[in-house]
């Protein structure tokens, strides 16, 4: 079942939606977004925190009116003053906020300035030149929003992080039907791609389990596409599509291997296998018509002279040839990672405190945590300063490093006093405006920041949030080479709207020279845990242990921080 925090969570922004569009008390709006900011990293459910008695009031930002509605939807499934406004709004007009670009501000104006409620009318005013005549609009705005109609049309693609709950969760149900024995989700989801266009799952069982019967029954499903005795497509109540086979336990390695893909990869390895007489396809490894191998994956890579490849890599970028020679990297996992250096407490824009996520550091198994917050000023960085060395002074188990999350100007300085910067450990540096730059202009502008020597990483150095943001117009291999020259670390930033680095670069970097740490970016102690996103993309651009520094002891670290 869904988690019950992230349906309030979606309840109290849907809500918040319709009340911007109806020009609601804007702090009646922002309650309900921090309400659901809230929900949705709390490490216990709402329904078990009230059935122990719990004040959700003692939660921040949740007042009576807002722990009252908590309530009602945990005893009733429903929010009164959600199901109020529907009534009293057309019954497609939510439907606008799914165009992005728009938001509720927008919506409001083309609602109450053009009576336009639905997409066929947005469509139509937007072809016929209405909407840039509207505040806030203008001709690019209305050329976006056709583009973006269009692009609703097209079958959907999910963040992996987003399609990663229902998968294991049909992972899991499947593997406790009796008879099941093996279940894999295969495809982009074990290639680990940033986004995922559907399901495929393998099974093997035996001829009596009722594998696609209880498919069709799954809570989840809200469609049954067809259904065999050996493969069913259902649609989820989300819109994914999946699909489930049932195969022979003597094909699954091959079965596995062939629907994991890449198509470029399963042909560079199908046509190994024609070189040297073999026929390989979702059943097994052929010779002469017989099987001689396909049970396990491993023999099909073995059965045309290869190692095992790691999923992340098999996108026919030179993973065969490397794996030929013996020369496949060993990359990094999720417990080789000894430290986050991008973190926010609730000094700035985060919601725990200091101690809270050193804590949860420490559980995680880190040996550090740098304390990265934005928007502080003098005194109150000084401030911090102090609290982190004194926290730091007293806590066993894990370090806590002073640092600051530092905005890159137009002109590449950074917004920050130089001898604030010089008493930090590190500086984390980030674009936060003027994306829209031409390429010449913002390469100058972060080879600029890059120079700096206090410049000690730059974060999520793309700028793009997927999928609502493209990466900026920027020479990568300028900005890659520059950094190897000025000993400057960059992130590959692990929340999954940003993945930034993304896996090409990744590989660039590492190529040109250029150190990598994988950083959580998080904004609570629950959100520490995003690290491991961070370490699949990294996977996937060929990256090992020891090219990302946030793999290493404290004091070789920073050694790294000071470029020494």
């Amino acid at each position: 079942m869904p988690d019950l925090n992230a349906e309030i969570a979606d309840r109290f922004d849907e809500l918040a939606d319709l009340l911007e569009i109806e020009a609601a008390n804007p702090f009646r709006v922002r309650a309900y977004r921090n309400a659901s900011s809230l929900l949705r990293t709390l490490p216990k459910d709402v329904d078990e925190m009230l059935a122990k008695g719990a004040d959700l009031t003692d939660l921040p930002g949740i007042g009576d009116d807002l722990a009252a509605k908590i309530r009602e939807f945990v005893d009733s499934g429903h929010l009164k003053a959600l199901d109020r406004i529907k009534r009293e709004v057309p019954p497609h007009l939510a439907d606008l906020l799914h165009v992005r670009g728009l938001g509720p501000k927008r919506v409001h104006a083309v609602y109450h300035e053009l009576g336009i409620d639905s997409l066929e009318g947005l469509e139509k005013a937007a072809r016929a030149g209405k909407l840039e005549s509207l505040p806030g609009f203008g001709a690019k705005t209305q050329a976006n929003v056709l583009s973006e109609l269009a692009a609703m049309t097209r079958p959907a693609r999910r963040r992996w992080a987003d399609v990663e709950p229902v998968a294991n969760e049909l992972e899991r149900d499947l593997a406790a039907i009796k008879g099941v024995r093996d279940v894999v989700v295969a495809g982009s989801f074990r290639r680990h791609l940033e986004t995922v266009g559907d399901l495929d799952i393998l099974v093997t069982a035996r001829r009596d389990s009722p594998v696609m019967q209880r498919l069709g029954e799954h809570g989840e499903v809200a469609k049954v596409v067809s259904r065999g005795s050996t493969r069913s497509t259902v649609i989820l109540r989300s819109g994914l599509q999946v699909d489930v086979r049932v195969v022979p336990q003597v094909s699954f390695g091959a079965a596995l291997h062939y629907f994991t893909g890449s198509r470029a990869h399963n042909i560079a390895v199908r046509t190994l296998a024609v070189k040297q007489g073999l026929k390989i396809n979702e059943y097994g490894v052929f010779r002469d018509g017989e099987r001689i191998a396909g049970r396990k994956e491993d023999e099909v890579f073995a059965s045309v002279g290869l190692p095992w490849i790691p999923p992340e890599l098999r996108e026919d970028r030179g993973e065969i040839q490397a794996a030929m020679k013996d020369e496949l990297p060993r990359l990094v996992e999720p417990e080789d990672i000894t430290g986050d250096l991008h973190v926010h407490s609730d000094w700035g824009e985060g919601q725990d405190s200091l101690e809270a996520l050193a804590r949860e550091a420490k559980a995680r198994g880190h040996a550090y945590i740098a304390i990265t917050d934005r928007g502080l000023d003098a005194a109150r960085l000084r401030e911090q300063m102090q609290a982190i060395d004194a926290l730091d002074g007293r806590l066993e188990g894990i370090r806590l490093l002073k640092g600051a999350e530092v905005g890159i100007r137009e002109d590449g300085s950074l917004a920050l006093a130089e001898d604030l910067l010089a008493r930090l450990d590190l500086c984390v540096c980030v674009i936060r405006d003027h994306f829209d730059l031409p390429a010449e202009k913002q390469t100058r502008r972060v080879l600029a920041a890059l120079k700096h020597p206090l410049c000690t990483i730059l974060a999520h150095p793309l700028g793009r949030l997927i999928p609502d943001r493209p990466a900026m117009a920027l020479d990568m291999d300028q900005i890659l080479r520059a950094a190897a020259r000025h000993g400057a670390v960059l992130e590959l930033n692990a929340r999954p709207e940003r993945l930034d680095l993304d896996d090409h670069h990744c590989r660039m970097a590492h190529e040109l020279g250029a150190r990598l740490c994988i950083s959580s970016d998080a904004r609570s102690a629950g959100e520490l845990g995003l690290i491991r996103h961070g370490v699949y993309q990294a996977r996937r651009g060929w990256i090992g242990g020891a090219d990302v520094v946030n793999t290493l002891p404290l004091a070789e670290l920073k050694k790294v921080l000071r470029k020494a």
